[in-house]
């Protein structure tokens, strides 16, 4: 059974944000605003993915 995968976009800038938001948003392999990665969905990854959700938009990929 493959693993599920989650798209993620960056929408907002990570100017002024705090350094753990700052390094989620990097782990997560998000470099720029508009931005768009193919992550799977791992706890380790929903964590990073909920400390930054105000900046992110998230999708189930396809």
């Amino acid at each position: 059974m493959a693993s599920k995968s989650i798209r993620v976009t960056q929408l907002k800038s990570t100017f002024g944000e705090l350094k753990n938001i700052i390094s989620s948003v990097k782990g997560l392999g998000l470099r720029r605003r508009h931005h768009t990665v193919v992550v799977e969905d791992t706890p380790q990854n929903r964590g990073m993915i909920n400390t930054a959700i105000h900046l992110l938009k998230v999708e189930e990929a396809k």
